[in-house]
């Protein structure tokens, strides 16, 4: 008898570029870690450490929380730089979110490096901490001075931040107030080139930082200031038309010139600045509703917000500076034989561009989620579409439930798609709805991998 003869299938496209990204996540972890080693490898080699003492000691770990602190702001720029790299590898969400994360742990650094100099220094010199907090506070000149004062900006930015205060505020409000953080970044970073040991000398480590910052802060004026401009001027998009929507929402029709060439993907979404009065201040995002054209966009605006409201009325011939495309919410992610694409409310926008270009044959299941027919939008447009590809598709309808399903609907998505383990569910909606769909997927069966999601929260 033969023995079995072994045959290994090629990868499919979807599994490389699955692969590549990873690849890639994997090497920007692996680079940020390594910033933070080199500082610290730097901090020793300089040979002013002295651990041999109490105050030294403090003082070698103020030095090393503070390498710390700076390592995660870096870092911070550059997931919300929106560089192209790190935005198709993370996706802007995930970038979004570690930037928040990384954000309130490096506040507990700095202050973690604010006390251990103080008691560092209030040991070398044998006074009290409140003598020695004040003596470095009201007597610190130039950059010192400089970081105390960004210190106290951090702190009103980390205390606006704080989900209780959010609750109560406007996204407006709380966007103005955050924009301080830049200012803090810009306070703080001298006096560590003109105050930390390490980088007194202006030898190698200095120009190590000097280089770091210069990519960080580059990137952020690169990525988010000149190529929108750039951008801007020429593709010279405006808004075409504004045309009303059954559920309440406002079409967005955007032209512009060769805008295939910004390479936007069904699923991806666009921040909008609207050069009008009283909104060129601030990008806000919207997803495209429909698979991109080559001079041809178009978004859909709920109107529940101040900005939203705005948008929704903003006339035709406004100039627009635009941002994006964002996201990774793209069908090129899928690796399974079935696409099931789920959205609740205005979160269906971004799966109609999806199933425009869904694979013909009954390969996709579409599943729309509102309290009536008449609050999801585009309904007849996505009934249209799915018949044009085979694809099956449930709309619920009714009162809110305890999961993402309507009240006194007990079957879960595991019914719904008796093959969801070999599917890929891309689910767009509020925070939890997507989090009860993804939790009943993943009961169901669905690999973690094969759930994407695409929230509306800030």
């Amino acid at each position: 008898m033969s023995a079995p003869v072994m045959v290994r299938t090629a990868p499919s496209s979807r599994d490389r570029v699955a692969r590549r990204r990873s690849r890639r996540s994997d090497t920007l972890e692996a680079t940020a870690w390594l910033v933070g080693v080199i500082a610290v490898a730097c901090m020793l080699a300089s040979g002013s450490v002295d651990v041999t003492t109490a105050a030294g000691a403090l003082i070698a770990a103020a030095r090393v929380t503070g390498m710390a602190a700076s390592t995660l702001i870096l870092v911070q720029l550059v997931l919300i730089a929106r560089v192209p790299l790190v935005e198709q590898t993370l996706g802007h969400d995930r970038a979004a979110v570690l930037h928040g994360r990384l954000g309130r742990l490096g506040f507990l650094i700095i202050l973690a490096h604010v006390a251990l100099t103080v008691l560092g220094y209030a040991a070398s010199g044998d006074e009290g901490i409140v003598a020695q907090t004040w003596e470095l506070m009201v007597g610190s000149v130039g950059p010192l001075f400089m970081a105390w004062a960004g210190l106290a900006v951090l702190i009103a930015v980390v205390v606006t931040s704080y989900a209780v205060v959010r609750s109560r505020w406007r996204y407006e409000n709380w966007h103005a107030v955050h924009v301080f953080s830049y200012l803090a970044i810009g306070l703080s970073l001298p006096h560590q080139l003109t105050d930390g040991e390490t980088f007194l000398t202006r030898g190698l480590a200095w120009w190590y930082w000097v280089v770091l910052w210069s990519l960080a802060v580059g990137a952020v004026l690169v990525f988010r200031v000149i190529r929108p401009l750039v951008r801007a001027a020429r593709h010279r998009t405006t808004v075409a038309a504004v045309e009303p929507v059954g559920d309440g929402s406002v079409d967005l029709v955007l032209h512009g010139r060769a805008l295939s060439r910004m390479k936007a993907r069904p699923g991806q979404f666009v921040l909008l600045r609207f050069l009008a009065p009283g909104m060129w201040g601030q990008a806000h995002p919207y997803s495209l509703s429909r698979a991109p054209l080559p001079d041809w966009w178009r978004v859909t605006v709920k109107p529940l917000g101040d900005a939203s409201r705005a948008a929704a009325a903003v006339p035709v011939g406004t100039r627009v500076i635009v941002e994006g495309p964002l996201g990774i919410f793209t069908a090129d992610r899928a690796r399974g034989g079935h696409l099931v694409l789920a959205g609740a409310g205005v979160g269906v926008t971004p799966l109609i561009g999806l199933l425009e270009d869904a694979p013909d044959g009954g390969r996709c299941t579409v599943i729309v989620r509102g309290s009536t027919e008449r609050d999801i939008p585009h309904l007849d447009e996505i009934r249209r579409f799915a018949a044009a590809k085979d694809a099956t598709l449930y709309v619920l309808t009714g009162p809110r439930g305890d999961g993402w399903a309507p009240a006194g609907r007990d079957a879960g998505i595991g019914h719904l798609i008796p093959r969801l383990a070999s599917s890929d569910v891309f689910a767009c909606g509020p925070t939890g709805w997507v989090d009860a769909l993804e939790a009943d997927a993943r009961a169901a069966g669905l690999a973690r991998d094969s759930f994407h999601r695409e929230v509306f929260a800030w």
